[in-house]
């Protein structure tokens, strides 16, 4: 019987996958990797099946895109910037909204393969969940076996999927602006998340747990509040900050509509920003800086991002280094938004 790619695997030690971007030479292997692989086809005689390689490897004129909600500045941003990588390779652009749920995500990767997407991007945080980082890994495995390419902008691919990644420095940046607050003098933080169990959450949640640690304070269990990253969630985070009297002099969220949200209750219950309790958001988005009184927050390089994963996903750009993971820094912004100590929420709340 004529030897399998999976037997060619077998002998060279590596993944079905990998043995097809060796053949197919449409993702970078280390030198040492590809020279077992093709000793592995040498040894086995192993003869490539040209009409059932062009049928694999045959794919559309379109790039999908994995968002978490378009509409969201965040995300709309992101958007843009590969679709406009793609339409310069004219490739369509798919926009796929998955609302922050794990399973549409693998649905519109599913529905993606099955047209034979060219490339497909991933954006935003992901679920920290095993099993669907196994499920999503699979999905990984058949685009590449197909000739695909998986870009992740926002978050690491699965272990072992050798796909790349974009990823932003969340943590570094969230240890930088609770620092700035720390060093405006304040002790007495609330701070309101993104949704549990999300990489992006936990990765600034970790920053600002760090500053907090390195200055010899503890974070308050009672002053932590998760949402869902949305304008409306920061809003009902900062109505019920004031609810529960939360001693604090500071509100820090985990991004910039979250914070807007939470400057908007508070403005409603008679507090003031940052005369009472300053407020600060993460992102950097083009409504922060229009806001009264302006976002101090934390500047990711959205458009870069965007740019760099539109051009990995058409193939324009060299794959970064055998991680295959790209770092980009994070900027403080300061504004407004941020000042001394004041009152605090506990004291000038409406009750």
């Amino acid at each position: 019987m004529a030897p399998t790619l999976v037997d060619v695997a077998a002998r060279a030690g590596v993944s079905t996958a990998t043995v097809s971007r060796v053949l197919n030479g449409n993702y970078p292997v280390s030198p040492g990797t590809k020279a077992r692989v093709l000793a592995a086809l040498h040894e086995l005689d192993y003869v490539v099946n040209g009409p059932a390689r062009a049928l694999a490897a045959a794919s559309s004129d379109m790039l999908g895109v994995i968002v978490n909600d378009v509409s969201d500045p965040f995300f709309g941003i992101l958007s843009s910037g590969i679709q406009w990588e793609a339409g310069g390779a004219e490739l369509l652009a798919v926009i796929c909204n998955t609302a922050g749920s794990p399973e549409d995500e693998l649905k519109y990767m599913q529905l993606l393969l099955r047209q034979r997407a060219r490339a497909i991007v991933l954006t935003g945080g992901g679920r920290e969940d095993p099993d669907h980082a196994e499920r999503v890994a699979q999905l990984i495995r058949q685009c590449h076996e197909r000739g695909a390419r998986v870009v992740f902008c926002g978050r690491q691919a699965p272990p072992d999927s050798e796909a790349v990644s974009i990823l932003f420095d969340n943590r570094g940046g969230a240890r930088a602006l609770t620092r700035h607050l720390l060093a405006m003098g304040h002790r007495r933080f609330a701070y309101v998340s993104g949704p549990e169990a999300n990489t992006t959450t936990t990765a600034r949640a970790a920053g600002h747990r760090d500053a907090l640690l390195a200055a010899g304070l503890e974070p308050e269990d009672g002053a932590a509040l998760h949402g869902d990253f949305s304008r409306a969630s920061g809003f009902a985070a900062g109505m019920e900050l004031v609810r529960r009297g939360v001693d604090c002099t500071a509100v820090v969220a985990g991004n910039d509509l979250t914070a807007l949200g939470v400057m908007a209750a508070l403005r409603e219950q008679g507090v003031r920003v940052p005369e009472d309790v300053s407020v600060a958001g993460f992102d950097d988005l083009p409504v922060a800086m229009d806001a009264a009184p302006a976002l101090s927050t934390v500047r990711l390089p959205l458009r870069e991002a965007a740019a760099r994963a539109g051009r990995l996903a058409i193939g324009a750009d060299d794959m970064p280094g055998p991680d295959g993971l790209v770092w980009l820094s994070s900027e403080l912004i300061v504004r407004e938004s941020v000042g001394p100590p004041g009152r605090g929420l506990a004291s000038t709340a409406r009750l």
